[in-house]
């Protein structure tokens, strides 16, 4: 394992124990439930859009350090982002999972960019992309309902 490969597994793992933006997604207007079948992991994503950014963002799941440190990395990426650099982000992220370790990850992504070498395994691209469908599927629903900074929960608990 290279000096980077150990990098980012102690990133990896440090994210795992001290998640970040891990709460309660029931506060948020926007919520959304993943599950992982082949390995159990499972995550809702709760959040909030005002004026086109994303205003608020909490997870709670359970699984491997993988989903669980990538939903933490996430939520620094992306709470206070507008909708469209969020997506940008995702839509890199996802890039970067499926290029097979191909792909360099830019500077967006911060710590996200310590995945490009699970992105070598196929079994666990899921497990580092189960927090950013959770995400992904809010925002189409924000999308779709226009609520903005409403707490009136339309979500799909």
């Amino acid at each position: 394992m290279s000096g980077l490969e150990a990098m980012y597994q102690e990133l990896i793992l440090d994210h795992a124990k001290h998640p970040e933006g891990k709460g309660d997604p029931a506060r948020h207007p926007f919520t959304h439930h993943e599950l992982n079948p082949s390995c159990g992991d499972e995550i809702t994503m709760g959040i909030t859009i005002t004026d086109g950014h994303v205003s608020g963002l909490e997870w709670d799941g359970d699984g491997c350090s993988i989903s669980m440190s990538s939903a933490s990395m996430m939520s620094g990426l992306l709470l206070g982002q507008t909708v469209e650099d969020a997506q940008a982000r995702i839509d890199e992220f996802r890039d970067m999972m499926r290029s097979r370790g191909k792909v360099e990850p830019s500077e967006a992504l911060g710590d996200a960019a310590a995945f490009q070498n699970t992105a070598k395994y196929v079994m666990r691209v899921k497990c580092a992309m189960l927090a950013w469908v959770a995400f992904e599927a809010d925002l189409k629903e924000a999308s779709v309902n226009e609520q903005g900074p409403s707490n009136e929960s339309a979500s799909s608990r």
